[in-house]
């Protein structure tokens, strides 16, 4: 990939700094979403989402229906987790996530008939959803089924979409943001639902605004992806929300970037998007919550996206959770004679694959393979003080002093340029002549830093 430095243009829907990588979208922008068979088993995590693990409320040989609860906890910051087939559990185990995390885990092994093909694909984003009268549904029970249905940021971060639905006192929200943006290299998957399920998605981000109260409702989707513009743009007709296209530029898909871009707000260091009254949620997401309120329907399922030279044929799927990595590349006709790595997410933030046994989660968006050619190995040299990772950073930050503080442990340097506020996007290590491992640097520095 060459390394090209984005800009604002005066008047464009931006942010300041930023990259632009290879899109890489067409591997798959064009592949309709596809329903995986049922496999013979799914390896449910405990823990898949940012906050509290859950603890396992299933014994060994219990028959289990799609959607029955199999991990919970009563602590705020946490979702729990259901069944995605129907069948029987299994004795539990442990998995170790592609982020490094190891994890207890319930497998569930298929039995019985299941629902498939096009009949699941309509059951989680076809037939009539209402965009109007939604007035019956009271804040607190709309944030009462999210919670209940495990919804959790399907972007990758994970984070529990009911408490972002549930501001502390005196945060006042007048805005949900819908982030149609998925400005990773070679991911689709939020793409396609856009096209093929724009209806979930307006009613989900309407429940959200009535959720925390907010008057404005808007989509924002990167300007190369015209047909989803339009898509989105039909279905809100009519209801009030918002459909603008913003500058195709990396990591247009931040919270911190995608707000002032839309909105023109700046959220603070060490802040949220609460704090300058925005939620932000990604699209899939909204439609999980239309789908968990209307039709009382958990997080069972989610789309991903399979893509890369390294594949047989690039898809985009619809996966039950806790199915493994191996399978859907499997799937997609398997691996070419030059993969050389398995990233889970995109080429910018993603976490190689080590074991194709791992299971997929909640907030796995995608997979790409990459080729010999495409990851061939670069010498890292010293740092030679050009600056250019401070220039694209979008948040400000200086990664070069993040990461040398983190591999020196020098946590008084590393809390004074704010280590724990990086978002870890990759601009930085993209730019890098030097090839230094700055976001791999700053992840370890994050995991060491002393904790108050």
């Amino acid at each position: 990939m060459t390394a090209a430095v984005a800009s604002a243009l005066p008047g464009s829907l931006s942010f300041s700094r930023g990259v632009h990588p290879p899109e890489r979208k067409g591997l798959a922008a064009d592949a309709a979403i596809e329903v995986v068979p049922t496999p013979k088993q799914v390896t449910i995590a405990l823990l898949q989402h940012t906050g509290a693990p859950n603890e396992q409320t299933v014994k060994n040989r219990q028959e289990l229906a799609l959607g029955d609860v199999i991990g919970q906890t009563d602590a705020f910051i946490s979702a729990p987790v259901h069944a995605s087939i129907n069948g029987k559990a299994a004795n539990g185990g442990a998995a170790t996530l592609p982020n490094g995390r190891r994890v207890p885990v319930v497998p569930v092994r298929a039995a019985g008939e299941q629902l498939e093909g096009q009949a699941l694909f309509d059951e989680i984003y076809g037939g009539e959803w209402p965009h109007h009268g939604l007035d019956q549904y009271a804040p607190d029970q709309i944030v009462a089924a999210i919670r209940e249905a495990g919804i959790v940021g399907l972007g990758g971060a994970a984070f529990p979409t009911h408490v972002k639905l549930s501001p502390p006192e005196g945060k006042a929200v007048d805005t949900v943001l819908l982030n149609g943006s998925e400005c990773e290299p070679y991911l689709t998957a939020d793409y396609r639902v856009m096209v093929e399920a724009p209806q979930p998605i307006v009613t989900g981000a309407l429940l959200a605004a009535r959720a925390v109260g907010a008057s404005s409702v808007i989509v924002g989707i990167e300007d190369n992806k015209p047909e989803a513009v339009a898509a989105m743009t039909e279905a809100a007709n009519g209801t009030g929300v918002r459909v603008v296209a913003v500058k195709t530029k990396y990591p247009m898909g931040g919270e911190k970037q995608l707000i002032p871009a839309v909105l023109d707000r700046e959220v603070p260091t060490g802040g949220l998007p609460l704090d300058v009254g925005v939620v932000v949620l990604n699209v899939g997401t909204a439609a999980a919550v239309a789908r968990a309120v209307v039709r009382g329907k958990p997080l069972t399922h989610r789309v991903v996206t399979i893509s890369g030279a390294g594949i047989a044929t690039p898809k985009n799927l619809l996966v039950p959770v806790g199915i493994t990595y191996g399978e859907l590349i499997d799937y997609c006709g398997g691996l070419r004679p030059d993969a050389s790595r398995i990233v889970v997410g995109g080429p910018m933030m993603g976490f190689a694959l080590g074991d194709l046994g791992a299971p997929v989660t909640k907030g796995t968006s995608g997979v790409t393979i990459l080729t010999r050619d495409e990851v061939h190995e670069q010498d890292k040299r010293a740092c030679v003080r050009c600056g250019r990772c401070v220039d694209v950073c979008p948040l400000n930050r200086v990664p070069t002093k993040l990461a040398m503080a983190s591999r020196h442990g020098d946590w008084d340097v590393a809390t004074q340029y704010h280590l724990m506020a990086c978002m870890e996007c990759g601009c930085c290590a993209y730019i890098c002549p030097s090839r230094i491992p700055l976001v791999q640097l700053i992840r370890v520095g994050k995991a060491q830093i002393p904790k108050d």
